[in-house]
């Protein structure tokens, strides 16, 4: 699908076969997110506006491409799975701004509840903005979507957000895109479907009980 990348490489897939197996423990999980983490990010920031720096190596003065200095990097992490994103992305992206967003889903309905909104006022150009969405599953796409919605309010253009994500499911994929057209999406996996219950088909089960250890 256009705007929506998958991450193939073999070292990746075997880290997402731990992910999923019910078998390995929880500390296995953990630290298989960890390595798949890495390439997620690099894959999602790969876009990120670059401008010319005259640096000085031991050999010589050269000019090397940087992040732009100019550009506010947000990193907005679903409470509470997407947490687990965190670390990896604050490593990569020690310059960014964390902005938590708090939603459990109703059970019945599927649908999102707030209950903790860390968002702040966009301190740049809301065009010189880059938001990275964290949340390792895409369900119904009902979260991801009312996450999405308090940046695109807030001025910042769509095509500057992008969600990333461990597992998506075709329903939340073409939620997103049927909400906001071109919003990119990184994930390791398309699954088949969602069952009658919301969960992500043949998906991991619930990731925070995994990341978490309250299963």
């Amino acid at each position: 699908m256009k705007d929506v990348y998958t991450l193939n490489h073999p070292v990746i897939q075997h880290n997402l076969a731990v992910i999923r197996d019910k078998n390995y423990d929880c500390e296995s999980f953990r630290t298989a997110m960890r390595r798949v983490s890495y390439a997620l990010f690099l894959e999602a920031t790969k876009l990120l506006p670059t401008v010319k720096k005259m640096i000085e190596t031991p050999l010589k003065k050269m000019v090397q491409n940087v992040l732009d200095p100019d550009i506010e990097i947000i990193l907005a992490p679903i409470l509470r799975a997407g947490v687990a994103f965190c670390d990896v992305a604050q490593e990569i992206l020690p310059e960014a701004r964390v902005q938590h967003l708090g939603m459990y889903r109703d059970e019945e309905t599927l649908k999102p509840v707030w209950y903790y909104n860390k968002t702040f006022k966009i301190s740049q150009n809301p065009n010189n903005t880059h938001v990275l969405i964290l949340d390792p599953m895409l369900a119904t796409g009902n979260s991801a979507r009312d996450a999405i919605k308090i940046y695109v309010d807030k001025g910042v253009p769509i095509e500057n957000i992008v969600f990333v994500c461990l597992l998506a499911a075709p329903e939340g994929v073409r939620n997103l895109r049927a909400t906001f057209g071109p919003v990119k999406i990184i994930t390791v996996s398309i699954d088949d479907c969602l069952n009658e219950a919301g969960y992500i088909v043949p998906g991991l089960g619930d990731a925070g009980d995994k990341i978490f250890n309250t299963i």
